[in-house]
């Protein structure tokens, strides 16, 4: 009885689609906007990227759907936060002031 080797691994395998860079940005730019609470600044470029992500990803079928659906939906929040935020500065509901008195 003599060894077999084993076959050989079929080659190449299955492809791994390139993930959209717009995508990534698109959802980089959604955490930004939350975490740093720059809703307008970052929020609304989230928005605009991720739209331009989906177009892409679904004319050329690559990958980062999910981070593209993410940076909009993180946009919209941090947008609609800052919108608000805004709106209650305005009417002088909400006072950012933040003035400290150390010692008296």
């Amino acid at each position: 009885m003599s060894y077999q080797p084993p076959p050989p691994a079929p080659y190449g395998g299955v492809p791994v689609p390139m993930t959209n860079p717009k995508a990534m940005w698109s959802m980089v730019l959604g955490i930004i906007s939350l975490a740093c609470c720059c809703g307008l600044w970052a929020g609304v470029p989230a928005i605009i990227v991720s739209r331009m992500a989906d177009s892409e990803i679904a004319r050329t079928g690559q990958g980062g759907a999910g981070m593209a659906k993410a940076g909009l939906i993180l946009g919209i929040i941090a947008t609609a936060l800052s919108v608000i935020g805004f709106i209650l500065w305005v009417t002088g509901v909400a006072d950012f002031s933040y003035q400290f008195e150390l010692g008296r």
